[in-house]
């Protein structure tokens, strides 16, 4: 029998953090209030000034973090002026200059993202989830994320040439090679760095959508069962929801009462799980609330 727990508290993170030991979180999963977004709910932080506002939080973020763990950090430039603003590059290179480790840059690309029109500019069609990490030796579960080979498999590996069957460089002399053979017998691949998810509607209740596809996947490559999340800025609980459903213990954090509150009504604060049957303590009774929000 083992606790499975889903924690969801009020506060700063900055403040609710510092109840928590060194090294406690394999992984740091967020979508923090953008620049100057969600100013009647969050009060705004102008795009002047957010690295300096979250260089304090990412402190606390790299001293809860397991130096074999995880933050993945989604974030999206803002357009000021007609121009986009430099505050996600400024704080790419400030949490570098903390002791982070850019790792890698994986992109969100919305599959359905909202029509619109500019003078000087097209739709935002994507956003950023950037990996930090403590140390270049951090786990990674590849093999949990693994897609089909797709139909092309299937005529492309029916008949094999000679170049097929070595290692076959470039012709245009870029040090790249393949070998086609290397393929034969696989049905699956492993992804690339471009996520292709759709949003979520539905978002009444919260300011932005958040599909629970995207922490999924980043929950299966860098976690395994059992292990702690934390969203610091969990809106109303996408991430904990999602980190439940896979056997996952997390914690999440929000400022607002109201954003808590819906969070909480998604999860269970306990279950107790014996062989395949969970046994829950602190359900809310309340109807579950099926609606995707951003975390």
């Amino acid at each position: 029998m083992r606790t499975l727990e889903t924690i969801i508290k009020q506060g700063d993170c900055l403040d609710v953090l510092q109840d928590y030991p060194d090294n406690y979180f394999n992984l740091i999963i967020t979508s923090p209030p953008y620049a100057d977004c969600r100013e009647k709910l969050y009060g705004g932080i102008s795009p002047d000034d957010y690295v300096e506002w979250f260089i304090p939080r990412a402190e606390q973020f790299f001293r809860v973090l397991k130096p074999t763990g995880t933050f993945i950090l989604n974030i999206k430039e803002k357009v000021v002026k007609g121009e986009r603003h430099t505050y996600v590059i400024e704080l790419i290179l400030e949490l570098k200059r903390q002791g982070w480790l850019w790792t890698e840059e994986f992109i969100w690309h919305k599959k359905n993202s909202h029509p619109g029109k500019w003078p000087n500019r097209f739709r935002d069609a994507w956003e950023r989830c950037l990996q930090f990490n403590k140390t270049k030796k951090f786990n990674m579960y590849q093999e949990a994320v693994m897609v089909p080979m797709g139909d092309w498999a299937k005529t492309r590996l029916k008949k094999l040439g000679n170049n097929d069957v070595i290692r076959f460089n470039s012709q245009v002399g870029s040090g790249f090679g393949k070998n086609i053979a290397n393929w034969i017998g696989r049905d699956k691949a492993y992804p690339s760095n471009v996520l292709h998810l759709a949003t979520e509607t539905g978002n009444r209740g919260h300011g932005a959508t958040f599909p629970r596809d995207l922490p999924e996947w980043f929950i299966k490559l860098f976690t395994k069962t059992d292990d702690w999340i934390l969203d610091p800025f969990v809106g109303c609980g996408t991430v904990c929801e999602v980190a439940q459903k896979l056997g996952r213990n997390s914690v999440g954090i929000d400022i607002l009462k109201e954003y808590v509150d819906l969070a909480r009504d998604k999860v269970n604060e306990k279950q107790m799980l014996l062989c395949e049957a969970a046994a829950r303590y602190g359900t809310n009774n309340k109807k579950r609330n099926n609606r995707i929000h951003r975390t």
